[in-house]
């Protein structure tokens, strides 16, 4: 048995064993407080007689003539009737005993019965939970793994180069550059994985300043400048007239674009050309990056922001934390994110940021 199974078989024998004590102490009050009421009643009926008892007697007392036959028997009525009409009290508490303790039986019943669903919706949030993390686990695996066996590779390569004769600095250089993107890629990976852990812990840190989002779509374009052409992809910088003033973190918007752009060269076929516009619309600055790729399916426009989502099962290209991360950034921005794709017009993510 599992811990979280062992951990459950614990709980629910624990629960009932709570809920039997419960039962069994509210029976115990309720009994005693059913007595005490009956004690209680029998006292004041017994006063009643009593005083009921010597006023017959002082009437005796005073009558000059003997207590008649019709005088004997009216009082025996009389005590037949006080006594249907106890009976009849003492079953109408009865009754009124029964209902109550069905009505109890029935609350618990009912508050019970919540108590036991809300345990389940938590027990399958909890489950969800641990899926979502086995999972989690065995992509961050498989992709470290990926990762490290290419730069083990490659080291080795490099060993076997270096030891060889007549070999060129061009190849061992190749493979240097191979090591040195395994391993950006390895932090990458890494970064992602500890800005999730900021985000569920709800400290993902933005300090926005006032800076020119124009400057930073530049140095965004020139890191990504080398990768789009080694895809044989265009990659451009509309103008966006006057200078684009807005608060950002500058390092955070940093990682939002390169989501998107490292997104947009990585699904668009050779040939293809992703431009970036930015522009003020009221009171805000928006920014569009736009690819000519195969587009996003309509159903999947709002899912793609998710945590771990991919194209499908099988692809391996990520853990598919990059724009859920982007959204949380710009969240955290006063902002918001979201895609277009109409059909057979490429794909075009959009951003706003409060301006400055």
């Amino acid at each position: 048995m599992s811990d979280s199974n062992h951990g459950r078989v614990q709980t629910d024998e624990s629960l009932r064993a709570e809920r039997g004590k419960t039962d069994a102490e509210l029976g115990k009050r309720r009994q005693a407080i059913e007595r005490s009421a009956d004690a209680l009643v029998q006292r004041a009926r017994h006063a009643a007689d009593e005083v009921l008892q010597v006023a017959r007697d002082k009437a005796d007392g005073k009558d000059e003539e003997p207590r008649t036959t019709a005088v004997s028997e009216q009082r025996t009525l009389a005590d037949h009737g006080l006594e249907k009409e106890r009976t009849a009290a003492d079953a109408i508490v009865r009754r009124e005993r029964e209902e109550r303790k069905r009505a109890l039986a029935d609350l618990l019943r009912l508050e019970r019965e919540e108590t036991d669903q809300h345990l389940l919706t938590e027990r399958g949030f909890s489950d969800e939970a641990l899926s979502t993390r086995d999972i989690f686990l065995a992509m961050v695996s498989h992709d470290l793994r990926t990762l490290l066996g290419g730069i083990a590779m490659s080291a080795g390569l490099i060993s076997r180069e270096i030891a060889g004769d007549g070999e060129s600095k061009a190849t061992i250089g190749s493979r240097a550059e191979t090591i040195q993107r395994l391993t950006a890629r390895m932090n990458r990976l890494i970064g992602d994985l500890m800005d999730v852990a900021s985000i569920e812990a709800g400290k993902l840190l933005v300090v926005p300043t006032v800076g020119d989002l124009g400057a930073l779509i530049e140095e965004s374009i020139e890191v990504f400048h080398a990768s789009a052409d080694a895809h044989g992809i265009t990659l451009t910088m509309q103008p966006g007239g006057t200078p684009l003033t807005a608060r950002f973190d500058h390092e955070r918007l940093l990682q939002v674009l390169a989501n998107l752009l490292s997104n947009a060269i990585k699904f668009c076929p050779r040939g293809a050309h992703i431009s970036i516009r930015a522009e003020r619309s009221g009171g805000e600055v928006r920014v569009a990056v736009h690819d000519t790729g195969p587009g996003i399916p309509a159903e999947n426009l709002e899912p793609i922001f998710g945590r771990f989502w991919q194209v499908g099962r099988r692809d391996r290209r990520g853990l598919g934390l990059g724009l859920y991360i982007s959204r949380c950034i710009l969240e955290a921005h006063d902002g918001r994110i979201w895609a277009e794709s109409p059909p057979a017009e490429g794909s075009t993510f959009f951003f706003t940021l409060p301006a400055a």
